[in-house]
């Protein structure tokens, strides 16, 4: 019997639209360790128009633009829409990582009000993504009070 939701996948799967796949999927490799699961080349093999990886105990999907089709690549939208939240071992070895493969730090490492240690990244291909280890569990009114300090405190610094 066929499943349904395929083996290794979750619920939800992201694809991610990049300019040049194959870059896209080699800095994924040198940046998150991300093992490449399957690649399938345009017919003229000039670009990605599927590609499956994983990072931890995720898949995601990947392809070139195709403009013609209404799929953008952030660069060609001038931004990222939305981002990704990576939970790794060592969040600080993983910053590291993926500044040393070409990532651009948007939000060094710190301590967050709701458990996790956390940073930002955009990658070269206009991605955004956070890098985190869980290291408090954090009750939902702690985290609540926490909150309030942050946004105060984030508040009065940009003034």
């Amino acid at each position: 019997m066929t499943k349904p939701i395929p083996q290794g996948f979750h619920s939800i799967t992201t694809q991610l639209t990049v300019q040049n796949g194959a870059q896209a999927i080699d800095f994924y490799k040198r940046a998150f360790g991300a093992e490449e699961l399957m690649r399938m080349q345009s017919p003229d093999g000039k670009s990605i128009v599927h590609a499956e990886l994983r990072i931890g105990d995720s898949i995601f999907f990947l392809c070139d633009e195709v403009p013609g089709n209404n799929c953008r690549a952030p660069q060609s939208l001038g931004g990222s829409t939305s981002s990704l939240y990576v939970y790794v071992n060592d969040v600080d070895a993983a910053f590291a990582r993926a500044l040393a493969a070409g990532a651009q730090a948007r939000m060094p490492v710190r301590e967050m009000f709701w458990g996790d240690r956390n940073c930002k990244i955009a990658d070269p291909f206009g991605h955004e993504w956070s890098l985190a280890t869980h290291v408090e569990d954090v009750r939902p009114e702690e985290v609540r009070r926490r909150a309030e300090r942050f946004f105060a405190q984030s508040t009065k610094a940009s003034q």
